[in-house]
């Protein structure tokens, strides 16, 4: 399961598209999307993500 964005808690701070290890997520109108064929399900995104808008 891929990882999931809350996009009402999401602020668009981009921290998570730095940290992903591969290169899944990116930023559609101001807010992280996961791209699932990309995600390993490895985590770093949600122990990244400030306000917690991420989770497995």
């Amino acid at each position: 399961m891929p990882a999931e964005v809350n996009r009402e808690k999401c602020t668009g701070c981009e921290t998570c598209v730095s940290e992903c290890p591969s290169s899944a997520i990116s930023m559609v109108d101001s807010k992280a999307k996961v791209n699932p064929d990309n995600c390993v399900d490895c985590g770093v995104c949600v122990d990244a993500c400030p306000v917690e808008a991420i989770s497995l």
